[in-house]
């Protein structure tokens, strides 16, 4: 697999469209980071380790509304193996006017887009949340 961090999304995606209540995906360090941040801005309910290392999964209960819409209504990755997109700390977009989230990586570790501009840090944006 080229891109990990596009099947973790995809795999999001595809439950959220199949009204799943939880999804499972293959762990790692990183894909660990992006769901604390989707916990911390309120768009997963909670996410749990399931197995030992260095085959574990990651299990995401997803959060959706009480008439049954979910809270992501869009997830996108934004820098691709292809297509690098790297910004500095004045130039993180503002996701829906500062409604949605950008998933940052910076040399400070992965972040949200607010944090890192709070932090004057830039980085490459990973993904887009509303």
């Amino acid at each position: 697999m080229t891109d990990p961090i596009a099947d973790m999304l995809t795999r999001i995606r595809n439950a959220i469209a199949a009204n799943h209540p939880r999804v499972d995906i293959p762990g790692s360090k990183l894909k660990m980071e992006v769901a604390r941040i989707l916990k911390e801005e309120g768009y997963i309910n909670n996410y749990v380790t399931k197995g030992d290392a260095p085959k574990y999964m990651i299990r995401i209960n997803l959060r959706y509304h009480t008439k049954g819409n979910s809270s992501i209504t869009h997830l996108a990755r934004v820098s691709r193996p292809g297509r690098r997109v790297y910004v500095g700390s004045e130039g993180i977009p503002k996701v829906l006017g500062g409604y949605g989230v950008n998933i940052v990586s910076t040399s400070r570790g992965l972040m949200s887009g607010k944090q890192a501009r709070k932090e004057h840090v830039g980085g490459e944006i990973l993904a887009q949340i509303y």
